[in-house]
């Protein structure tokens, strides 16, 4: 988190165009205006000095104003952030969902038609650009079909006040006499982009547990369960499956970060009102201020899930917690 802060504090130094101007928000700020920015941000003392303020801006949740909507951008992040939240965690679901419970298949038939047919869809799906793929599940679904909508969070008819930002809770907590249509339509809306964004992270948590699965079949009480007499079914829902979950989990931090930059693009496809969309337009928009907080914000929010899933992993197995904690 330090690093980054000192990665974002960097980047106002390379933005084109005034730096003061670029710091304030204000494409027309008058002289008066940015020596008041400058003895804020201490910009006529030292580097040091510079980044000692901006650390003290960032402590009081200030991130400067969008130069673009004239707003708050820590205003702006929080108001398209749990979209992104949101939108993420079901792909999530849905990758593990799909992808993990197959990988155990393949692993279970090792070497066989079945391990080799999953294999290949794996491969396949993992190398299909999620921008093509959202493109041609929008065609498909939403055009040809007429399944799904093709974009946005929830149709215009419904009007729900955002409380916490995350779209179904804010259904459920909220007064409407449409609750549960509105519930449904944005399940409806949700399920194209997150499904599109699951593929690339369904098809390695295959790989993953396919790999785990085969080394807790390999492991020495496996083979003494097989001694004992026990049959295949008992094996793999008794013991193999609870330990190979434990190796996949590990990996759950590093394919959210893979799924957030997935999102990002899927966003702009979808019209998906999250933080990756508002940060991809804040750049093609030179808001210099929203891309700093944004860049931020986003990666804080990975590093915290990273954290978050090296605590799940620490719990879940005993043997991570080093020899020093009686493993």
């Amino acid at each position: 988190m330090f690093i980054l802060t000192i990665l974002t504090f960097s980047l106002s130094f390379f933005f084109p165009g005034e730096h003061l101007a670029n710091i304030s928000g204000q494409i027309n700020a008058t002289p008066e205006q940015l020596e008041l920015v400058a003895l804020e941000y201490g910009k006529h003392e030292s580097v040091l000095y510079q980044y000692w303020y901006y650390l003290n801006h960032l402590f009081q949740g200030n991130l400067g104003v969008s130069m673009n909507s004239q707003l708050p951008v820590a205003d702006e992040i929080m108001s398209h952030l749990p979209a992104t939240i949101e939108l993420t965690l079901v792909a999530l679901f849905i990758a593990m969902i799909a992808g993990i419970p197959i990988g155990f298949i393949a692993a279970i038939r090792h070497r066989k038609k079945t391990d080799n047919l999953i294999l290949s869809f794996s491969m396949i799906g993992y190398s299909i650009p999620v921008f093509w793929l959202a493109l041609l599940a929008i065609l498909v679904f939403s055009i040809q079909l007429g399944w799904l909508p093709s974009a946005g969070q929830i149709s215009l008819v419904y009007e729900i006040e955002q409380v916490t930002g995350i779209l179904f809770i804010d259904i459920l907590i909220s007064d409407t006499p449409y609750k549960w249509q509105a519930f449904n339509n944005a399940t409806t809306h949700i399920i194209l982009p997150a499904c599109v964004i699951a593929l690339a992270p369904a098809t390695i948590f295959v790989r993953l547990a396919r790999t785990a699965m085969l080394s807790v079949l390999d492991s020495h009480y496996i083979k003494a369960a097989m001694a004992k007499g026990l049959n295949t079914r008992q094996i793999v829902f008794r013991h193999a499956i609870r330990n190979a979950m434990v190796n996949v989990i590990r990996d759950v931090g590093l394919q959210f970060a893979n799924l957030v930059t997935l999102a990002m693009v899927t966003e702009v496809i979808f019209n998906w009102p999250g933080i990756g969309n508002w940060l991809i337009q804040s750049i093609y928009q030179r808001d210099y201020t929203a891309i700093q907080g944004g860049l931020l914000a986003l990666s804080s929010f990975i590093f915290i899930v990273h954290i978050l899933t090296d605590f799940i992993y620490a719990s879940l197995n005993p043997l991570a917690r080093g020899s020093k904690h009686a493993s």
